[in-house]
């Protein structure tokens, strides 16, 4: 008995002493919302890790969490509601425009530019795992001649329209603030990759880094699934964290300081992409909406892209996935042009008021919309009644009701203690916004111009590194040619073509001194 130690866990005769219980008041908690399975391993479990479990749930906000779940699984299943072809006369289409509004946009949106009312937002918090990276979508190389990643693609397109913005208004340069919304498995490595690089030569203070959220993953019936016995799974909580991050990190309130008005946002995974585009800036001003989307056609009917769509006759717009359209649906046609009712693609390159933005994310915080239950009201299918509760009694009048947005559900193989197990991730996308933004516009792009997605592999049959890698090259070589130059070539120009620097030409003007009477062997880059 002598070596009997008091207060260890061994008792008087050696045998083990149990472990204490888990904290009362938490175990509630988690009895309330059916979630006490977290702590079934507790007494299995090391004090270290205990306290880790109790950390990770005394960080969650149990009571929202159920709501996004009970919302979520209740909407899954649900019909689509009444919904409309956008009409042709809602979008400004390509061949409607004409060279003096093109113009008039392109002065207007490089005048806000030079006075610093727009901000870009960048959604990268993906890795490029279906390209074989770990690293994230922004560091990939899509085979260049200059070898440059997507993050200094799109960086040098900033310093480009700053400049050209500055030239326009005959200015300095007004640094366009550029944030970067990583997540927990991209945001070290995408900070350090901008740091080897020294942000590619933007000044360091105008890019900033914030995190998106996650959400635990969850089973069928709506339970946490534990990734370790201490540890519930979790994943980022879609594009659509963006409204919510913003406001948490308190950079909507930098936006305001600085005197932005107006946000530009876009995903990473676009070599294409027209950052800061002063076209579409002018012409969303034009408009005076509260958003705005670049789309294009779709390719064909069975194309896996979401389409917008008008709810109801006059409506609000808002994105429907592809996965939601019948085969009727995808392949009807406007019997008038012979062209899909349904055309057009999201692409994910928008445009924001910052008060929209702001509006967006006080309404996620209350994780509550209010709506008018007459009228069109502009609630989607993904807007779910929140069950009579607390949340929607009292102050609201018998005209209203209290809506959740709900997340999309995506069904995955997740990392368990029960191996992989079949669950839910949670995520809302940027565009589950759109049904309530008082007034939004349409813009169409060519797909050849502004859309050359980087998704999947090399071997895949679309939007992969070499077809991205093609489309940029073959639109820089029609710049070539249309400033005077001339090209030769080793093997079909169909599979090269040169590549011209952001720094350079941000859509192709300012190239007839660097290109005209001159003969460019593709591949190559083009400089100066």
């Amino acid at each position: 008995m002598s070596g009997m130690v008091v207060g260890s866990e061994m008792g008087r005769r050696g045998t083990p002493s149990p472990p204490p219980p888990p904290p009362q008041e938490l175990l509630e908690r988690l009895k309330d919302y059916g979630q006490e399975d977290a702590f079934a391993f507790w007494d299995e479990l090391h004090p270290d890790e205990r306290d880790i479990l109790v950390k990770d749930i005394e960080s969650m906000d149990l009571p929202r969490l159920d709501r996004i779940i009970r919302c979520s699984l209740g909407s899954q299943g649900q019909s689509l509601p009444a919904i409309e072809p956008v009409p042709e006369t809602s979008v400004s289409t390509v061949e409607m425009r004409s060279a003096e509004e093109k113009e008039r946009w392109w002065k207007r949106g490089l005048k806000v530019i030079s006075e610093g009312k727009l901000a870009v937002v960048l959604l990268s918090g993906g890795q490029g795992t279906r390209l074989g990276s770990s690293d994230p979508k922004g560091c990939f190389n899509i085979g260049l001649p200059s070898g440059k990643s997507l993050f200094q693609l799109q960086a040098e397109k900033i310093l480009c329209v700053q400049k050209l913005a500055a030239q326009a208004n005959d200015v300095g340069i007004t640094p366009i603030q550029w944030y970067i919304m990583t997540s927990p498995f991209t945001d070290d490595a995408t900070r350090k990759f901008f740091e080897s690089h020294k942000y590619f030569g933007l000044e360091a203070d105008q890019v900033k880094f914030f995190q998106q959220g996650t959400l635990p993953c969850v089973s069928t019936d709506g339970r946490f699934i534990m990734e370790t016995p201490y540890k519930v799974a979790k994943a980022p909580d879609g594009n659509g964290g963006l409204y919510s991050a913003l406001k948490s990190t308190k950079l909507l309130e930098d936006m305001s300081s600085r005197g932005v008005k107006y946000v530009d946002c876009y995903g990473v995974d676009n070599a294409l992409v027209r950052v800061a585009d002063p076209t579409f800036l002018g012409y969303f001003i034009d408009k005076g909406v509260a958003a705005a989307a670049k789309v294009v056609r779709k390719a064909y009917p069975q194309e896996k892209v979401g389409v917008f769509v008008q709810q109801g006759r006059g409506g609000p717009l808002r994105v429907v996935e592809y996965s939601e359209m019948d085969a009727s649906m995808a392949t009807e046609t406007n019997q008038t042009t012979g062209r899909l009712r349904y055309c057009w693609s999201n692409v994910c390159l928008h445009m924001f008021t910052l008060d929209f933005l702001n509006q967006v994310a006080i309404n996620l915080e209350r994780d509550s919309i209010v709506g008018l239950q007459h009228g069109h009201g502009w609630v989607d299918a993904k807007l779910s009644v929140i069950e009579e509760t607390d949340v929607c009694k009292g102050s609201h009048s018998t005209k209203e009701k209290v809506y959740s947005m709900s997340y999309h559900l995506a069904e995955k193989k997740i990392p368990s203690i029960h191996g992989s197990t079949v669950g839910f991730k949670l995520e809302h996308f940027i565009f589950d916004a759109f049904a309530y933004a008082p007034s939004m516009a349409l813009f169409e792009i060519l797909r050849e111009e502004e859309f050359a997605p980087v998704k999947n592999a090399n071997g895949a049959s679309y939007d992969t590194p070499d077809s991205a890698k093609l489309m940029l090259l073959r639109l820089h070589s029609r710049w070539v040619v249309a400033a005077g130059g001339f090209l030769t070539h080793s093997v079909p120009l169909y599979l090269t073509g040169v590549e011209i620097s952001p720094l350079c030409s941000y859509a192709g003007e300012n190239l007839e001194a660097i290109c005209r009477g001159r003969t460019f062997h593709a591949p190559c880059e083009i400089t100066y």
